[in-house]
This record gives C-alpha cells, structure tokens and sequence, in this order.
C-alpha cells in the first residue's frame, strides 16, 4: 500500500528519503489476482468444450425438424434466417458505430448485435468447424436439412446489402439535414 493523502505509511510501505513511500509488492493480492484469472481462463475454457461439442449438433437438429428433409423448405428457412440475422445485427452494428449516443448506450446495440447473429455464427461453426460435432451437424443438414446452408449463406448476402443500403440511405439523409441546416442558418 502506497502512503495515503495524510502522509501516514501505509502496511507494505516503507519510507526512503524525502517522506516518499517506496512501493512493495503485496505478493498475497497479486497471487490471488493470478488464480482468479487463471479459473476465469479454465472456466470459459470448460464452457467452450462443452459449447463446442452440444451446439452444433443441437442447432443442425433445430434445422432439421424445421426442414423435414425439404429441399424447398432448406432453401426457404436458410434464405429467411441468412437475410434477418445478417440484417438486423448489421443495423444495430451501425447505431452503436454512428450514433452520438452513452457508451452503455452503444455497448448495449453491440451486445443486441451478436445476439441477433447467433444463428448465422452457429451455421458458420458447422460449416466451418473441425471438430466432431461439427462433422454430425454437416450430416444431419445434409439428411434433414437440405439447402439449408446454401440458402442461409445467399440470404446473409442479401441482408448485408439491404443492411448496407438503409445504412448509407441513413448516412446520407443525415448529411442532407445537416447541409440545409447550415443553408438555413446562411440565409437569416
């Protein structure tokens, strides 16, 4: 502890010349600081092994019970499901990033955004992933829910260009408010 306001020393201060406290590290604080950072680590370790090998499965099944084996139905549900969960977190992606608003604000349109873009990440994470439950959910999509990842990957490219759209058309509404705000005051 470092010499407070009223100049007294502090427990693991010692007083060198001048009245100023050298600064001793308080090993017992640090080493509880670095075990609770190391179960942090193997706690959110943990969860992800267990994420990694349950979700998707479980998503390729949600899939696959709402397809039925559909080619129509795949291609249908991963048009709608690509397009609203690219679309929306992209637009609340743009309110936190253009916005004048609170940081808590802004830290809530960020957290709505990677809600809304769960879907799409866990059709990613099947895609994309290497590990076994990854493999099983690649093959219940393929029984199940067929299409599915064609039309999920066509619909996120239609919602990013509506969503880049209606966020250049804000931009530049916004700039053209702003332009006959200024012409406005000119005038008077």
């Amino acid at each position: 502890m470092a010499q407070n306001v009223s100049g007294e020393q502090g427990a693991t201060g010692a007083t060198s010349g001048g009245g100023r406290t050298a600064w001793r590290p308080d090993w017992k604080d640090i080493g509880l600081r670095l075990l609770g950072v190391a179960a942090v680590i193997l706690a959110v370790w943990l969860i992800y092994l267990f994420l990694d090998a349950f979700l998707p499965r479980w998503w390729a099944q949600v899939i696959g019970n709402a397809v039925d084996g559909s080619f129509a139905a795949g291609a249908w549900w991963g048009l709608m499901v690509g397009a609203v969960f690219t679309l929306v977190p992209v637009l609340f992606l743009a309110q936190a990033v253009l916005t004048r608003r609170s940081w808590q604000v802004r830290s809530g349109y960020l957290a709505a955004a990677v809600v809304f873009a769960v879907p799409n990440l866990l059709t990613l994470g099947i895609v994309m992933g290497t590990s076994a439950a990854a493999h099983a959910g690649e093959r219940i999509l393929d029984v199940d829910g067929p299409a599915f990842r064609g039309g999920s990957a066509w619909g996120a490219v239609a919602g990013g260009v509506v969503a880049l759209v209606i966020v250049t058309m804000g931009v530049l509404y916004r700039r053209r408010g702003a332009r006959l705000k200024e012409l406005r005051a000119d005038r008077s």
